[in-house]
């Protein structure tokens, strides 16, 4: 997620993501979201189980800045929100 194009960064995990963004857009999710105003969804990838999907959070959390800019930007190069692209899983 980012509040604008290379902007504020938040790298997250949860089971449902489309209740998961609408309780960013809400200022709900975490107060760091909430502070820097993080509500855009700019890039996901889905995992069919939770083990995964937190071992590859932890993972992309220790990347470089950069590493996350360039892996938004292969899908969504203009860094648009995809909240109302999501379908459920």
């Amino acid at each position: 997620m980012a509040n604008r194009k290379n902007g504020t960064l938040y790298v997250g995990s949860t089971s449902d993501l489309i209740a998961r963004m609408a309780q960013h857009k809400s200022g709900q999710g975490s107060r760091f979201t909430s502070k820097y105003a993080v509500t855009r969804l700019v890039w996901f990838e889905r995992f069919p189980e939770m083990a995964p999907a937190l071992a590859a959070e932890r993972r992309m959390k220790e990347w470089k800045r950069r590493w996350k800019i360039e892996l938004i930007e292969k899908s969504n190069p203009h860094w648009d929100d995809l909240t109302m692209s999501l379908t459920p899983y």
